[in-house]
């Protein structure tokens, strides 16, 4: 028989490398004021830095962190997304933002405290989850 091979499990559950390759690809602009988009669905989280204008920077999400499967949607996935884009985005000199956030996954809160921790200070925070007005169409009536 074979040689066995042992496997070591990481705790952290984020990939270094992919964490390094997210802190490596940096914006060359300086921004003093930036909007974030938070996405958090049941599958993900997405946060996006965008200028006043509207115009992305950068972004990151749990899934180009390394997280696969239920992990991608938990709230500490969402955390290290917020870190990362708050590391982000102080080097390119972010001071204050204004927050919008999306979606009814997990991770809205974690993401958003992880990003503030960061030191940028959060003007504002807006919710713009889409809300149905009246909802899909209703069935026909059945006839028996």
């Amino acid at each position: 028989m074979g040689k066995r091979r042992i496997l070591k499990k990481q705790g952290s559950g984020v990939d270094s490398g992919k964490r390094e390759r997210a802190l490596s690809k940096i914006a060359k602009r300086k921004i003093d004021r930036a909007r974030l988009y938070i996405e958090s669905t049941y599958n993900n989280t997405i946060l996006t830095l965008a200028d006043q204008d509207g115009g992305t920077v950068m972004w990151s999400s749990s899934g180009s962190l390394g997280f696969t499967g239920n992990r991608k949607s938990t709230p500490f996935a969402a955390a290290k997304v917020g870190e990362v884009i708050g590391e982000k985005a102080s080097t390119i000199g972010v001071k204050e933002a204004d927050v919008y956030i999306k979606g009814v996954g997990a991770g809205r809160e974690s993401a958003l405290r992880a990003f503030a921790g960061k030191g940028i200070q959060v003007l504002s925070i807006h919710d713009v989850t889409p809300v149905p007005h009246n909802g899909p169409r209703q069935p026909k009536p059945r006839r028996v």
